[in-house]
């Protein structure tokens, strides 16, 4: 990184380094969505057969935590994390229904988060992995084989 610009190769980890620390944050969430706790929370903030769908949520945002870290259909995976996301962040931290002054500034910062993770997800579904990820091995694989016919 020279004269203070990113070059082809750094930008190519830096996007990697990125996608794995995005993507762990709903790896290691996802198990908080099969414990009781967390579906009599969802129950509480209104969620409709929480005890089906807490965890549905959970299936969804792993499947979609490891597309994105392993770069393997991360278009879909970054779709995948937007499903999870919009439900979540307008059901869960509704902080303009908050009783009372910290609990809406906990809601409105979990609620600006989610935002913040939502783009970075709407980022990955829009462009993908980046070059180092399966997807891109996948591709290059693909068009060696195609070029070798």
């Amino acid at each position: 990184m020279s004269n203070g610009y990113l070059h082809g190769d750094d930008a190519r980890y830096l996007a990697l380094v990125g996608r794995q620390l995005f993507s762990v944050i709903f790896i290691i969430a996802s198990a908080g969505h099969f414990t009781p706790g967390t579906i009599e929370l969802a129950a509480e903030h209104g969620v409709p057969m929480a005890g089906l769908l807490v965890p549905v949520s959970g299936l969804i945002a792993l499947a979609g935590g490891l597309s994105v870290l392993f770069g393997y259909r991360a278009r879909i995976g970054g779709a995948l994390l937007v499903v999870f996301l919009v439900p979540v962040t307008f059901t869960m931290h509704n902080f303009w229904a908050a009783a009372d002054a910290a609990t809406f500034r906990l809601e409105l910062a979990l609620f600006l988060r989610n935002i913040v993770l939502l783009l970075c997800a709407l980022l990955v579904t829009r462009v993908g992995a980046g070059s180092l990820s399966l997807d891109a091995a996948m591709e290059s694989a693909a068009l060696e084989a195609d070029s070798a016919a």
